[in-house]
């Protein structure tokens, strides 16, 4: 058993760098603030608890890195209480729609009435709340989409048993031709695969790579600012004593 294991990990190790040399894996993408994203991080009407979160997350640079733009229509998947959410849909505005999907199970679990409240709150009503399964997330009549995001959520799919395959063909053929889906999650060591997706809350960056290119998706860039190369990438991210290493990985629908 521990050769089999051995041998696939080698496997993905060897299938990571060859995708690294292939796609530029070495060049950061570059980001592109818009007023529209400026305004929407510095809206005075944010909690205080969004902005604790925003220290961080970055989401300036997350939302730039994404290219959110004013009518853009946007899946956020495992969109949890909304603090994501609500960014994307005030950076697209009134004329934009964002669908913030969670499964049935997880907002009767631990999400509860807090995505509703805050959708109560906000001024713009441009947020539709979609509940439904994590591998069929995609609401009737939201196609073609061009942006889906899945922010620190993707990890939690193997622990769960989702059909990440399914997951993702859903997303793709969701997609209009040139649109964009952003991963950003917690970083595990090379070699851990998913194996530690429910205990660490974190996801092999080439195992993410890989669901995504057999998916059909066209690898587009990645950023840095959510890195951190002193996490030993061994704790749990919710109780690391250091700033968790995170990596952020943009793919696009091919034309």
């Amino acid at each position: 058993m521990h050769s089999i294991k051995t041998t696939r990990t080698a496997r993905l190790a060897v299938l990571f760098l060859a995708l690294t040399a292939m796609l530029g894996l070495a060049a950061c993408a570059p980001l592109h603030l818009t007023p529209e994203i400026r305004a929407a991080v510095a809206a005075p009407d944010r909690s205080e608890a969004d902005r604790k979160t925003d220290e961080r997350r970055f989401p300036e640079k997350l939302l730039a890195f994404a290219g959110v733009r004013p009518g853009m229509k946007v899946l956020d998947l495992g969109a949890g209480t909304g603090y994501s959410t609500e960014l994307l849909a005030r950076s697209v505005g009134a004329s934009g729609t964002v669908y913030g999907q969670n499964s049935q199970k997880a907002l009767d679990g631990f999400i509860k009435g807090r995505f509703d409240q805050r959708s109560e709150k906000f001024a713009l009503k441009n947020v539709v709340k979609v509940a439904r399964p994590d591998d069929d997330p995609v609401p009737p009549g939201a196609a073609p989409l061009d942006l889906v995001t899945i922010f620190f959520a993707y990890h939690d799919a193997p622990a769960a048993g989702v059909d990440r395959a399914l997951l993702l063909k859903r997303c793709y053929d969701a997609l209009k031709p040139g649109g964009v889906m952003v991963i950003a999650d917690h970083a595990a060591k090379a070699g851990d695969g998913t194996s530690v997706s429910g205990t660490l809350h974190r996801i092999e960056e080439s195992v993410v790579m890989k669901d995504f290119a057999d998916a059909g998706f066209r690898y587009d860039g990645h950023a840095d600012f959510l890195r951190n190369p002193d996490d030993p990438r061994d704790k749990p991210v919710f109780r690391s004593p250091i700033k968790v290493d995170e990596f952020v990985l943009r793919f696009v629908k091919p034309m």
